[in-house]
Protein backbone atom coordinates (compact mmCIF):
# COMPACT_ATOMS: atom_id res chain seq x y z
CA UNK A 1 0.00 0.00 0.00
CA UNK A 2 1.49 3.46 -1.06
CA UNK A 3 1.88 5.43 1.89
CA UNK A 4 -0.37 9.14 1.73
CA UNK A 5 2.54 12.01 0.94
CA UNK A 6 1.39 15.06 2.62
CA UNK A 7 -0.38 17.74 0.30
CA UNK A 8 -0.90 21.42 0.00
CA UNK A 9 0.38 24.54 1.91
CA UNK A 10 2.13 24.30 5.17
CA UNK A 11 0.28 27.29 6.21
CA UNK A 12 -3.50 27.95 6.71
CA UNK A 13 -5.60 30.22 5.51
CA UNK A 14 -5.49 32.63 8.63
CA UNK A 15 -1.92 32.67 8.97
CA UNK A 16 -1.43 33.77 5.01
CA UNK A 17 -3.94 36.30 5.93
CA UNK A 18 -1.98 37.43 8.63
CA UNK A 19 1.37 37.41 6.82
CA UNK A 20 -0.27 39.54 3.73
CA UNK A 21 -1.36 42.18 6.52
CA UNK A 22 2.00 42.18 7.83
CA UNK A 23 3.81 42.69 4.55
CA UNK A 24 1.35 45.77 3.37
CA UNK A 25 1.75 46.89 6.82
CA UNK A 26 5.91 47.09 5.81
CA UNK A 27 4.85 48.59 2.89
CA UNK A 28 2.58 51.13 3.83
CA UNK A 29 5.46 52.51 6.56
CA UNK A 30 8.50 52.86 3.79
CA UNK A 31 5.89 54.65 1.76
CA UNK A 32 5.05 57.39 4.30
CA UNK A 33 8.78 57.72 5.52
CA UNK A 34 9.40 58.72 2.14
CA UNK A 35 11.35 55.49 0.80
CA UNK A 36 11.58 54.70 -2.74
CA UNK A 37 10.80 50.82 -3.32
CA UNK A 38 13.09 49.06 -5.60
CA UNK A 39 13.45 46.03 -7.25
CA UNK A 40 16.78 44.71 -8.14
CA UNK A 41 17.86 41.13 -9.84
CA UNK A 42 17.61 37.92 -7.76
CA UNK A 43 20.55 36.06 -10.01
CA UNK A 44 24.23 37.84 -9.62
CA UNK A 45 27.12 36.76 -11.46
CA UNK A 46 29.29 37.24 -8.08
CA UNK A 47 28.36 36.91 -4.42
CA UNK A 48 29.55 39.15 -0.87
CA UNK A 49 32.12 36.43 0.02
CA UNK A 50 30.57 35.10 3.67
CA UNK A 51 32.07 32.50 5.51
CA UNK A 52 29.09 31.04 6.56
CA UNK A 53 26.85 31.49 4.36
CA UNK A 54 26.90 29.23 1.16
CA UNK A 55 25.07 30.92 -1.92
CA UNK A 56 22.65 28.64 -4.39
CA UNK A 57 24.21 28.56 -8.46
CA UNK A 58 22.37 29.56 -11.05
CA UNK A 59 23.60 28.43 -14.50
CA UNK A 60 26.96 29.90 -13.93
CA UNK A 61 25.54 32.62 -11.99
CA UNK A 62 23.93 33.06 -8.26
CA UNK A 63 20.88 32.96 -6.22
CA UNK A 64 21.05 36.55 -4.27
CA UNK A 65 22.06 35.49 -0.09
CA UNK A 66 20.74 38.93 0.11
CA UNK A 67 20.01 42.33 -2.03
CA UNK A 68 22.81 44.37 -0.70
CA UNK A 69 25.20 44.25 -3.82
CA UNK A 70 22.43 45.94 -5.75
CA UNK A 71 21.22 48.29 -3.41
CA UNK A 72 24.17 49.66 -1.99
CA UNK A 73 25.31 50.53 -5.89
CA UNK A 74 22.27 51.93 -6.30
CA UNK A 75 22.95 54.18 -3.06
CA UNK A 76 26.63 55.00 -4.61
CA UNK A 77 24.41 55.88 -7.43
CA UNK A 78 22.40 59.18 -5.50
CA UNK A 79 19.37 57.58 -3.53
CA UNK A 80 18.40 58.97 -0.13
CA UNK A 81 16.38 56.20 0.76
CA UNK A 82 15.37 52.87 -0.78
CA UNK A 83 13.53 49.36 0.65
CA UNK A 84 12.51 46.24 -1.23
CA UNK A 85 11.31 42.69 0.11
CA UNK A 86 12.14 40.31 -2.00
CA UNK A 87 13.73 36.33 -2.34
CA UNK A 88 16.97 35.13 -0.77
CA UNK A 89 18.54 32.21 -0.88
CA UNK A 90 21.14 30.01 1.26
CA UNK A 91 22.30 26.52 0.79
CA UNK A 92 21.26 24.40 3.28
CA UNK A 93 19.34 26.28 5.61
CA UNK A 94 16.61 24.47 7.12
CA UNK A 95 15.36 24.14 10.39
CA UNK A 96 12.41 25.29 12.50
CA UNK A 97 13.54 28.84 12.03
CA UNK A 98 15.62 28.65 8.88
CA UNK A 99 14.58 28.45 4.98
CA UNK A 100 17.04 28.04 1.72
CA UNK A 101 14.55 30.45 0.46
CA UNK A 102 13.40 33.36 2.53
CA UNK A 103 11.44 36.48 2.22
CA UNK A 104 13.66 39.26 3.32
CA UNK A 105 12.92 43.09 3.42
CA UNK A 106 15.68 45.30 3.61
CA UNK A 107 16.55 48.99 3.32
CA UNK A 108 18.74 51.95 3.09
CA UNK A 109 19.18 55.40 4.66
CA UNK A 110 21.61 58.47 3.96
CA UNK A 111 22.96 60.27 6.69
CA UNK A 112 22.04 57.92 9.36
CA UNK A 113 23.96 55.30 11.71
CA UNK A 114 23.56 51.91 13.26
CA UNK A 115 21.99 53.94 16.72
CA UNK A 116 19.43 55.84 14.44
CA UNK A 117 18.73 52.70 12.33
CA UNK A 118 17.71 50.81 15.51
CA UNK A 119 14.88 53.72 16.71
CA UNK A 120 13.50 53.35 12.64
CA UNK A 121 13.05 49.77 12.99
CA UNK A 122 11.62 50.73 17.04
CA UNK A 123 8.84 52.83 14.69
CA UNK A 124 8.47 50.28 11.98
CA UNK A 125 7.37 47.25 14.40
CA UNK A 126 5.53 49.36 16.52
CA UNK A 127 3.34 50.39 13.92
CA UNK A 128 3.22 47.02 12.28
CA UNK A 129 2.26 45.37 14.97
CA UNK A 130 -0.97 48.25 15.49
CA UNK A 131 -1.67 48.38 12.01
CA UNK A 132 -2.30 44.17 12.17
CA UNK A 133 -3.22 42.99 15.52
CA UNK A 134 -4.67 46.22 16.72
CA UNK A 135 -1.83 47.03 19.51
CA UNK A 136 1.88 47.53 20.00
CA UNK A 137 2.09 44.42 21.70
CA UNK A 138 3.01 40.63 20.69
CA UNK A 139 2.08 37.67 21.79
CA UNK A 140 4.18 34.40 20.80
CA UNK A 141 4.18 31.23 22.55
CA UNK A 142 3.45 32.36 25.28
CA UNK A 143 5.60 35.25 25.13
CA UNK A 144 3.53 38.89 25.66
CA UNK A 145 6.31 41.55 24.16
CA UNK A 146 5.22 45.18 24.62
CA UNK A 147 6.46 46.96 21.60
CA UNK A 148 5.68 50.20 23.34
CA UNK A 149 8.05 52.15 25.54
CA UNK A 150 11.55 52.15 25.31
CA UNK A 151 13.30 48.72 24.03
CA UNK A 152 16.83 47.18 25.48
CA UNK A 153 19.82 47.20 24.20
CA UNK A 154 22.63 45.05 24.99
CA UNK A 155 26.36 44.77 23.84
CA UNK A 156 27.71 42.16 22.66
CA UNK A 157 30.57 42.46 25.37
CA UNK A 158 27.84 42.52 28.26
CA UNK A 159 25.36 39.50 26.64
CA UNK A 160 28.73 37.29 27.23
CA UNK A 161 29.27 38.68 30.82
CA UNK A 162 25.46 38.14 31.65
CA UNK A 163 24.36 35.06 30.24
CA UNK A 164 27.56 33.18 28.90
CA UNK A 165 29.69 30.67 30.60
CA UNK A 166 33.06 32.25 29.21
CA UNK A 167 33.76 36.14 28.13
CA UNK A 168 33.40 37.38 24.56
CA UNK A 169 37.36 37.82 24.35
CA UNK A 170 37.76 33.58 25.35
CA UNK A 171 34.82 33.31 22.84
CA UNK A 172 36.71 34.54 19.74
CA UNK A 173 40.04 33.06 21.01
CA UNK A 174 38.67 29.42 21.41
CA UNK A 175 36.38 30.14 17.95
CA UNK A 176 33.62 29.36 19.98
CA UNK A 177 31.50 33.06 19.35
CA UNK A 178 28.99 31.63 17.10
CA UNK A 179 28.02 28.53 18.96
CA UNK A 180 28.38 30.65 22.58
CA UNK A 181 25.45 33.60 21.38
CA UNK A 182 23.17 30.54 19.77
CA UNK A 183 23.19 27.97 22.48
CA UNK A 184 23.65 30.52 25.39
CA UNK A 185 22.67 33.86 25.02
CA UNK A 186 20.41 34.00 22.18
CA UNK A 187 17.07 32.10 24.17
CA UNK A 188 17.35 34.58 26.59
CA UNK A 189 17.20 37.81 24.93
CA UNK A 190 14.09 39.84 24.44
CA UNK A 191 11.91 37.78 26.41
CA UNK A 192 10.34 40.61 28.29
CA UNK A 193 10.73 43.60 25.76
CA UNK A 194 12.95 43.75 22.45
CA UNK A 195 16.46 43.58 22.34
CA UNK A 196 18.85 45.12 20.44
CA UNK A 197 22.37 43.19 20.54
CA UNK A 198 24.93 45.63 19.23
CA UNK A 199 28.53 46.67 18.77
CA UNK A 200 30.07 43.23 17.67
CA UNK A 201 33.74 42.59 17.00
CA UNK A 202 34.93 43.61 14.27
CA UNK A 203 35.77 40.41 12.48
CA UNK A 204 31.68 39.40 12.80
CA UNK A 205 30.84 42.47 11.38
CA UNK A 206 31.90 42.19 7.84
CA UNK A 207 30.59 44.94 6.09
CA UNK A 208 29.69 47.05 8.67
CA UNK A 209 32.01 50.30 10.09
CA UNK A 210 34.23 50.27 13.03
CA UNK A 211 32.88 52.59 16.07
CA UNK A 212 35.51 55.80 15.45
CA UNK A 213 36.22 55.38 19.13
CA UNK A 214 37.04 51.89 18.96
CA UNK A 215 37.86 50.49 15.61
CA UNK A 216 37.97 46.41 17.09
CA UNK A 217 34.29 47.31 17.11
CA UNK A 218 31.59 47.23 14.50
CA UNK A 219 28.32 49.15 14.11
CA UNK A 220 26.58 46.63 13.78
CA UNK A 221 23.24 45.27 15.77
CA UNK A 222 20.51 42.20 15.87
CA UNK A 223 17.08 42.60 17.16
CA UNK A 224 15.43 39.90 19.24
CA UNK A 225 11.77 39.09 20.65
CA UNK A 226 10.84 36.55 22.51
CA UNK A 227 14.58 34.73 21.93
CA UNK A 228 13.84 35.32 18.13
CA UNK A 229 16.93 36.89 16.09
CA UNK A 230 14.47 39.05 13.16
CA UNK A 231 17.32 41.21 11.66
CA UNK A 232 20.56 42.42 11.07
CA UNK A 233 21.37 46.04 10.78
CA UNK A 234 24.76 48.05 10.24
CA UNK A 235 26.29 51.54 9.56
CA UNK A 236 28.02 50.22 6.48
CA UNK A 237 31.20 50.57 5.63
CA UNK A 238 32.41 52.82 2.97
CA UNK A 239 35.79 52.24 2.19
CA UNK A 240 37.05 50.05 -0.72
CA UNK A 241 40.13 49.05 0.65
CA UNK A 242 39.48 47.80 3.85
CA UNK A 243 36.00 46.20 2.33
CA UNK A 244 38.33 44.08 -0.39
CA UNK A 245 40.66 43.36 2.59
CA UNK A 246 37.92 41.88 4.79
CA UNK A 247 36.70 40.02 1.98
CA UNK A 248 39.83 38.64 1.16
CA UNK A 249 39.58 36.80 5.16
CA UNK A 250 36.25 36.04 4.13
CA UNK A 251 37.80 34.02 1.31
CA UNK A 252 40.40 32.45 3.93
CA UNK A 253 37.37 31.25 6.10
CA UNK A 254 35.99 29.70 3.41
CA UNK A 255 39.28 27.96 2.19
CA UNK A 256 39.46 26.84 6.19
CA UNK A 257 35.71 25.13 5.85
CA UNK A 258 37.07 23.30 2.66
CA UNK A 259 34.76 25.35 0.60
CA UNK A 260 35.53 27.12 -2.75
CA UNK A 261 36.56 31.24 -2.28
CA UNK A 262 34.53 32.69 -4.94
CA UNK A 263 35.61 35.64 -6.86
CA UNK A 264 35.93 39.35 -5.72
CA UNK A 265 32.62 41.42 -6.74
CA UNK A 266 34.71 43.78 -8.09
CA UNK A 267 31.53 46.00 -9.84
CA UNK A 268 30.70 46.34 -5.59
CA UNK A 269 34.04 47.06 -4.51
CA UNK A 270 34.05 49.83 -7.18
CA UNK A 271 30.76 51.64 -6.02
CA UNK A 272 31.68 51.88 -1.95
CA UNK A 273 33.92 54.39 -3.19
CA UNK A 274 31.26 56.61 -4.02
CA UNK A 275 28.89 55.45 -1.04
CA UNK A 276 27.45 58.05 1.36
CA UNK A 277 27.37 57.87 4.72
CA UNK A 278 24.50 55.60 5.47
CA UNK A 279 22.66 52.75 7.15
CA UNK A 280 21.01 49.57 6.29
CA UNK A 281 18.92 47.04 7.90
CA UNK A 282 18.01 43.43 6.56
CA UNK A 283 14.91 41.57 8.53
CA UNK A 284 13.63 38.28 7.92
CA UNK A 285 9.51 38.82 7.23
CA UNK A 286 9.04 34.79 7.08
CA UNK A 287 10.57 35.48 11.13
CA UNK A 288 8.28 38.50 11.72
CA UNK A 289 5.44 36.53 10.25
CA UNK A 290 5.79 33.25 12.74
CA UNK A 291 5.67 35.84 15.59
CA UNK A 292 2.54 38.42 14.16
CA UNK A 293 0.72 34.54 13.49
CA UNK A 294 2.32 32.89 17.30
CA UNK A 295 3.60 29.74 14.95
CA UNK A 296 6.54 27.87 16.89
CA UNK A 297 7.92 26.37 13.14
CA UNK A 298 8.70 29.06 9.97
CA UNK A 299 6.81 26.68 7.34
CA UNK A 300 3.52 27.30 8.81
CA UNK A 301 4.41 31.08 8.37
CA UNK A 302 4.96 30.55 4.29
CA UNK A 303 2.65 29.10 2.10
CA UNK A 304 4.93 26.11 1.25
CA UNK A 305 7.99 24.74 1.93
CA UNK A 306 10.83 22.91 0.01
CA UNK A 307 10.59 19.72 1.80
CA UNK A 308 6.42 19.92 1.68
CA UNK A 309 6.67 20.31 -2.05
CA UNK A 310 9.62 17.79 -2.59
CA UNK A 311 7.36 15.29 -0.26
CA UNK A 312 4.16 15.97 -2.27
CA UNK A 313 5.83 15.52 -5.69
CA UNK A 314 8.12 12.55 -4.82
CA UNK A 315 11.26 14.31 -4.28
Amino acid sequence: MTATRPVGPTASIAALERRAALIRALRDFFHREGFLEVETPVRIPVPIPEAHIDPVASEGWYLQTSPEICMKQLMAAGHDRIFQICKCFRKGERGRRHLPEMTMLEWYARGTDYMGLMAWTERLLRQAATDVLGQPRLIWQGHEVPLDGPWDRLTVAEAFERHASLSMEAALETDRFDEAIALEIEPRLGLERPLFLYDYPLEHGALARPRPDDPAIAERFELYIAGLELCNGFSELNDAAEQRRRFEEERGLRRKRGLAPGALPEGFLTSIEQLPACAGNALGVDRLAMLFADKAEIGAAVAFTPDRLAESDGG
